[in-house]
């Protein structure tokens, strides 16, 4: 009778401990967001929420409207872009010099490698590609950091290689500091920023060429022409829906903000200055980042990396509202093709919004 009820005792104690073991094998317990996951949650906390500043600002997106994460542990997410043919987004992994691609479905992969910097000679900074933007006809174009030159991708979308034409070399025979975001308009003009974050040692930088940092344009033919070299540190750039207002992010950790310059039939600068002076936002903020880069969605609102996260702006000025993101810096953000669904790139991780707006 003991030796029974001892040997029962020894079944419970080994099934016990075999259901443990498989629990901690296959992890039972509250999963950790990863590469590919749709946690609205880190570690058990939101990962932001939305705030309106203004009460018409709800034909813009939804407060109940919930962040998820589609990839993380990157080493500085950067310059997001959506292509309709694929229904893909991609996205620059600056730090890892490689644009990497998500299809919707399964965790982001590698697409591009290298993707900034071609060369095998050992160079210190940010080195992968940042800006990403298609041209009219879907081809992919990037700001190569390392390389300090603006390209097209040579290769179909369906068979990446890390093959590029070079469309802006140098300016007047000098080199870029690093270019750092674009975006093309309906002619294929190309408008680019040329800050100084990709060199190693920054404005200091002993391989620095130019005196200033810069908004070009490229048009059509290929002819580069300065915009702007009055903006410290020019970053973000985008156009209104019409493509008759050029929009720029300045990131100055001083005099951070947003300008608006009125375009001319040929995309040349007529008249525009401050949109939006960020200085105060980024003081009071929780995470103090200056203006980063942006995208318009189909009212004509900036939706700006910034302080706090995804700034809310009205092509008049005015602050709307914030998606607000914790603990991380926004670089920049995409929307897909019917702008209802907003990708933010968030420092190590990639995020997902869906804008359900009542102006749809």
């Amino acid at each position: 009778m003991i030796r029974s009820m001892f040997g029962c005792i020894l079944d419970s104690m080994k099934k016990a401990l075999f259901w443990t073991a498989l629990t901690l094998a296959f992890g039972c317990g509250a999963p950790q967001p990863g590469p590919g996951s749709t946690s609205g949650k880190v570690n058990d906390k939101p990962l932001g929420k939305v705030i309106l500043y203004d009460s018409g600002a709800t034909n813009v997106i939804d407060t109940n409207a919930q962040l998820t994460i589609i990839g993380r542990h990157y080493k500085w997410c950067e310059g997001p872009v959506w292509v309709p043919a694929q229904k893909m987004l991609l996205f620059s992994a600056v730090k890892e010099n490689k644009v990497y691609r998500w299809d919707g479905k399964d965790s982001p992969v590698a697409f591009l490698s290298p993707s900034g910097y071609t060369d095998t000679a050992f160079r210190d900074g940010e080195n992968g590609s940042n800006g990403l933007a298609l041209d009219k006809d879907g081809r992919l174009l990037l700001c190569q950091s390392g390389n300090r030159q603006v390209v097209r991708l040579a290769t179909a979308l369906d068979s990446p290689r890390p093959e590029y034409i070079i469309i802006a070399p140098t300016w007047q025979g000098k080199k870029f500091n690093s270019p750092n975001d674009l975006v093309a308009d309906s002619h294929n003009n190309i408008y680019f920023t040329d800050p100084i974050y990709g060199l190693p040692k920054g404005a200091a930088d002993p391989t620095r060429e130019l005196n200033f940092e810069g908004v070009y344009r490229i048009d059509s033919s290929g002819r580069l022409t300065l915009l702007i070299d009055s903006i410290s540190r020019p970053n973000g750039i985008a156009l209104s829906p019409d493509q008759k207002t050029l929009y720029v992010g300045n990131s100055d950790d001083r005099h951070t903000g947003w300008y608006a310059y009125h375009l001319s039939a040929d995309g040349r600068i007529v008249s525009g200055g401050l949109l939006l002076d960020g200085t105060a936002l980024k003081t009071k903020a929780k995470v103090q980042q200056g203006a980063d880069g942006f995208k318009i969605d189909r009212h004509g609102n900036l939706f700006a990396s910034g302080p706090d996260g995804i700034n809310i702006i009205s092509p008049s000025g005015n602050l709307l509202g914030l998606i607000q993101v914790y603990d991380r810096r926004t670089s920049n953000c995409a929307f897909n093709e019917t702008k209802d669904v907003l990708y933010i790139t968030a420092d190590d991780a990639v995020l997902r919004i869906r804008i359900s707006g009542t102006g749809r």
